[in-house]
This record gives structure tokens, sequence and C-alpha cells, in this order.
């Protein structure tokens, strides 16, 4: 083989190895920081993995807001209508957080059915309810309380 050649050759080698690196590193790095979002109907058919960053979404249920008079902890029921999932948070909520409200939960589900929310996101205005929240209560089959204001 030409010498020039196999020069070319090394290099082209060597550029396919170099991408095909990054690209996996990048895949890596993004697999680790998905968080999927799943309805109280879908934690309780068992598709989310315990330990794995998760956002869980739905309304809160009122009269489940449990806070702890000596802490930060707070504990709610959140559902799509169908299904029901316990949140537990340390923090402060929004100041938009109330019973009977969307939200999404951002944290992890542990062994036994309990989201441990590191983050709580509360909707923006009366009229806004998340769009994950407004489809899973659709699928559940109920229409959603605020269907018009959804499409604008």
């Amino acid at each position: 083989m030409n010498p020039v050649r196999k020069q070319r050759l090394l290099v082209v080698v060597f550029i396919v190895l170099g991408v095909s690196f990054a690209v996996g590193l990048a895949l890596f790095a993004l697999r680790e920081n998905v968080n999927y979002f799943y309805s109280p109907q879908q934690l309780q058919a068992g598709e989310a993995k315990f330990d794995q960053k998760i956002r869980v979404g739905g309304l809160v249920v009122p009269g489940s807001v449990k806070r702890d008079p000596d802490s930060l902890k707070v504990e709610f029921t959140i559902t799509d209508k169908q299904a029901t999932a316990v949140v537990h948070f340390e923090g402060i909520l929004p100041d938009l957080f109330r019973e009977g409200q969307g939200i999404i939960a951002l944290g992890k589900l542990s062994a036994n059915q309990v989201v441990k929310a590191d983050e709580v996101l509360a909707k923006h205005d009366e009229n806004y309810m998340p769009p994950e929240v407004q489809e899973a209560i659709e699928k559940a089959g109920h229409p959603g309380r605020n269907t018009q204001a959804s499409a604008q």
C-alpha cells in the first residue's frame, strides 16, 4: 500500500474513533440526566423504576396535605383521577401550591411506592395545568378541568 494512502487511512480511522468516543460519552451523559414523566396510574402499574430520577404529576388531592410543624417536611397525595401517589417533600413549597391544583414533583420512587421529591413545581396561573398532567388525566378517561385554557 502506498505510504500516503496508509497515512490518510490512519487519519480517517483516528477521526472515526474520536467521533465515536465523543458520541458515546454524550449518550452516556444524556442517559444519566433524563427525567421520565409518569402519572400516578403508571406508578401503580409499576412502570417506573425504583431509585431512578422521575417526574410525576397530577392534581393535589384536597385534604391530603400534611405538614410537619417542627420542620419543612410535607406529605401530600396527587391523583390523575384514576389512581393516586404519595409524595414526600422537604423544603419550601411554591407559593402557587394548593390543594386541587396541578403540580409536577421531581424526585425518586422509593420501594414503598412513595415519591421522595427534591423539587415541586406548581402551575403559574389559575388557568394553567402542566401539559403532562392534562394528558394523564385525559388518558385516565376524565375530561380535564382546564381544557379551554390548555388549548390557548
